[in-house]
């Protein structure tokens, strides 16, 4: 029986998602990488266990929902038990202002950004009640404040995970269940491939690295629970 505790994280196949799924293995959690790319996904479960820790290669898409569901009893077959979320799946198109975007964009990236987050909690829930679990999703700063170089559906969607963390946090609390809306400004991932003009690489060099929000989400993970961050 699975005694560590255990980490799902979603967009686990790259950049802060991999790089959370591998700092949380490293600490002792059992961690479930989930994504689309299965390749990816697959090589940062190697690299978890080579490490010497225990991984699972969770498949999903998250705006799928019968998906998400399939993927947390999967969790649930492996584990027997869940501990953490960290939501890192997240979606943005080069068409993002009101002049340029289409509403198919639009609704895809709600889907994925939203409704997305919304489905995995929804689903993984009844488990986090039973752990007094806790939640990290990690958003961006369009989530906290105007940021206009996200576009209209990105900075909408993130600002709504605002939402839902506090909703989580009231009705949830007494249960235990603790939620975190982690806001980072720009970090150098491959998600920055999605802009209209691409940052080039010395750009780069000045943003948070991929660690550095894996290090927060850790501390909100790890903290005790009276010093838990819950909307930062």
């Amino acid at each position: 029986m699975n005694t560590a505790k255990v980490l799902w994280v979603t967009g686990g196949g790259s950049g802060m998602g991999r790089a959370t799924a591998e700092r949380a293995a490293a600490s002792g959690w059992s961690v479930a990488v989930g994504g689309r790319r299965t390749a990816q996904l697959e090589e940062v479960a190697a690299a978890i266990e080579s490490a010497g820790g225990t991984a699972l290669v969770v498949r999903l898409d998250v705006t799928d929902a019968s998906g998400v569901a399939a993927a947390r009893d999967a969790v649930l077959d492996r584990f027997g038990r869940l501990d953490a979320l960290v939501l890192s799946a997240g979606l943005n198109m080069r068409r993002r202002a009101w002049a340029d975007q289409s509403l198919a964009e639009f609704e895809a990236v709600v889907a994925t950004n939203l409704t997305g987050v919304a489905s995995v909690i929804d689903a993984a829930l009844p488990s986090l009640r039973a752990s007094r679990g806790r939640i990290v999703c990690i958003s961006s700063i369009a989530g906290w404040q105007h940021a206009p170089a996200a576009g209209v559906a990105y900075s909408a969607s993130k600002t709504a995970v605002g939402s839902l963390c506090r909703s989580l946090n009231s009705e949830e609390a007494d249960r235990g269940v603790q939620a975190c809306h982690l806001c980072p400004g720009d970090v150098a991932t491959d998600f920055l491939d999605q802009r209209p003009v691409v940052p080039d690489a010395d750009a780069r060099t000045r943003m948070l690295a991929p660690d550095d929000i894996a290090r927060a989400a850790m501390f909100v993970l790890d903290s005790p629970r009276t010093c838990a961050s819950t909307n930062s």
